[in-house]
């Protein structure tokens, strides 16, 4: 299994999960359709599959045209989501196979949008999974509550997505990391992963490169929305339960001007 960026628009990411036995692809959020078809060409690989993460312009807003351009393609996005272009919509734990090796999963995880989909990504032994997933989680942060709760956030991220094996690479929609990270030390200024990992990200940035894909483990030692259940988070920010913490976090983050 191998996986390529595409960075689109001004701080978006495509994906490209491509089966490498049979150069069969599928491309997640493929928002500048021409950008993804010059990547397939680049790479030999028949595109099959398109795995829209939400509804939002910026994800799903290529899906038509890429229909145009490759007409078998197959689209899939969220059931309640009203997806642009979407073929074949998916409900939590719906299972989608792509060429003879890669296995992926759909999770449900609401609140960004209420349909949102992430897409858990098994390929051969000796590949660690991946999961993609959009604006719900990013490195060191997530999507605003647009259409959901401080619930339903605790149980996309927490729940569902911090129970995947921890050795799972993530893969967000944008690169946010540098300005999540620097908000997560105003939460939690003794955190040293967290100081570790901004210095990290800023290299990254300072040479262009990405700061994804992160993993689940990493996720949980300096993410302040996924350590929500830790007592020490909730104390510094005045809360008693995880969910009370999340909402807290949450609308500090809408109101930080970093």
């Amino acid at each position: 299994m191998q996986i390529l960026h595409i960075p689109c628009l001004e701080d978006n990411y495509s994906y490209m999960i491509i089966d490498e036995a049979t150069k069969e692809a599928a491309v997640v959020d493929p928002v500048e359709p021409h950008k993804i078809l010059r990547v397939a060409q680049e790479n030999g690989v028949d595109l099959k599959l398109v795995l829209t993460t939400h509804h939002h312009w910026d994800h799903a807003g290529g899906n038509d045209k890429i229909k145009q351009l490759v007409p078998q393609i197959k689209i899939f996005g969220g059931s309640v989501d009203n997806v642009q272009g979407c073929t074949n919509k998916v409900e939590n734990g719906d299972k989608l196979s792509l060429g003879t090796g890669i296995d992926i999963l759909c999770l449900h995880t609401p609140c960004h949008t209420k349909g949102h989909i992430s897409y858990y990504v098994t390929g051969k032994e000796g590949d660690d999974p991946a999961v993609f997933t959009g604006d719900t989680l990013f490195v060191a942060g997530c999507g605003k509550f647009f259409e959901g709760t401080a619930e339903q956030m605790y149980q996309s991220l927490c729940v569902t997505l911090g129970s995947l094996p921890k050795p799972t690479r993530v893969y967000c929609g944008h690169e946010y990391t540098v300005k999540n990270l620097q908000f997560a030390s105003t939460v939690e200024p003794d955190n040293v992963r967290i100081s570790q990992k901004l210095s990290w990200a800023e290299q990254k940035r300072h040479t262009g490169l990405p700061t994804v894909p992160s993993t689940i483990e990493e996720e949980l030692e300096t993410n302040p929305f996924m350590r929500v259940d830790l007592p020490e988070v909730q104390e510094k920010v005045g809360c008693r339960s995880p969910v009370e913490a999340l909402r807290e976090i949450r609308q500090r983050k809408d109101n930080w001007r970093g």
